[in-house]
């Protein structure tokens, strides 16, 4: 049962999350923390996102969604039958979004773009008690730099502007505890991932600004906390699921120029709604080498605009995995397809933003796999 489940929340971690709310592109699970004995893993795939739309002068934006690669690394070790520990590698957060410049593009967002880097290091501990409870958390470490252009005809008095941001470590920390029923291969966790403030130096130019402005800012990554639970529901048939919230309107990126005071309010660089991801899934176990899951997610639009720089608002996906254990190796494949909701993007003042574009015609395909090996 146990192997059905992690093979189906590998996935989850791998390829899943897709174009996610933010600038999301792994969920942060922690599953390899319960692993059985002493464990290792490699995970790797890719993500081919589809966003286009019309701006308001009638132009398509094009494809203004990049593909991007990940990988992923964690170990696990087990010192003794209530006590363990494991580090986890992985690339949580990015974004690459670019819209084509006019005459090809938008004339409204034309030339505009946002890259985001991450990397994130977790080291955490976990003990079990006698009652099936359990405990664990540990520290984040998390790397990350990335750049902004704004411009077209959209952006106003702001086009032009560009905004270097260079790398920067952050510590934050995770805590959670989870029960499980072990006759039934029930589980049920709660864990909470704190804020990750950045003191990045941002380097502003063009626009408005008639000199380059350079100076330390701080930058916080969202909390969030997951839900995560499994149970077996038949023989060698697994229930699981989870539900995510992430903390998005505390991702503020303020520096010199933003945000821009007005008579009107603020408009900020960048502003993005909190999100709840919900998501829920089977699997079986087929023959003592291969078992199968399928799961759905669905995450709700939130606000009535999203940002350029961040073009979603909302999606759908489906993920099918196959899980081939041999001896103490497990490997794990899959494929997910989603949906992304329609989403205006707007421009100006906080809860009054003027739209620029719709996107309506969103979607990701990816592919991931996980190599794993117990010792």
């Amino acid at each position: 049962m146990k192997k059905i489940l992690t093979g189906g929340a590998a996935l989850l971690i791998s390829a899943s999350p897709l174009v996610a709310g933010g600038i999301e592109r792994a969920p942060q699970s922690l599953s390899v923390l319960f692993e059985e004995g002493n464990y290792a893993e490699l995970s790797f795939g890719g993500v081919d996102p589809t966003v286009e739309g019309t701006d308001i002068a009638g132009f398509d934006t094009g494809d203004v969604a990049q593909g991007y690669g990940f990988v992923g690394l964690a170990y696990k070790h087990q010192f003794t039958d209530n006590l363990s520990a494991a580090v986890i590698m992985e690339q949580p957060f990015g974004a690459d979004i670019r819209y084509p410049l006019a005459p090809a593009g938008s004339p409204v967002l034309g030339g505009t773009r946002v890259e985001v880097n991450s990397t994130t290091l977790t080291a955490l501990a976990r003990y079990r008690f006698e009652n099936n409870f359990s405990i664990h958390g540990g520290i984040r470490a998390s790397n990350a730099d990335g750049g902004v252009t704004l411009d077209g005809g959209g952006y106003l008095t702001t086009a032009g502007y560009n905004l270097d941001i260079d790398d920067e470590w952050g510590v934050g920390y995770v805590i959670g505890a989870a029960y499980e029923i072990p006759e039934i291969a029930g589980r049920v966790s709660l864990t909470y991932n704190s804020p990750i403030e950045h003191d990045f130096n941002m380097t502003e130019s063009g626009g408005p600004l008639p000199i380059a402005f350079n100076g330390d800012y701080t930058v916080k990554t969202p909390r969030s906390w997951t839900l995560e639970g499994q149970t077996g529901i038949a023989p060698d048939t697994l229930l699981f699921g989870s539900i995510r919230w992430v903390k998005w309107s505390e991702f503020v990126v303020d520096n010199f120029l933003f945000p821009i005071a007005t008579p009107g309010g603020e408009i900020p660089l960048v502003e993005v709604e909190d999100t709840t991801t919900y998501t829920i899934g089977l699997g079986r176990k087929f023959t003592e080498n291969w078992s199968g899951s399928v799961s759905f997610l669905y995450e709700p639009s939130e606000g009535e605009t999203a940002s350029p720089l961040a073009p979603t608002n909302g999606r759908k996906a489906v993920t099918l995995a196959a899980i081939y254990t041999m001896d103490n190796i497990k490997i794990t494949s899959g494929i997910s397809y989603a949906k992304l909701s329609d989403a205006d993007l707007g421009i100006g003042v906080s809860g009054n933003k003027t739209t620029v574009a719709t996107m309506d015609d969103g979607h990701a395909w990816g592919v991931g796999v996980r190599v794993g090996y117990s010792f």
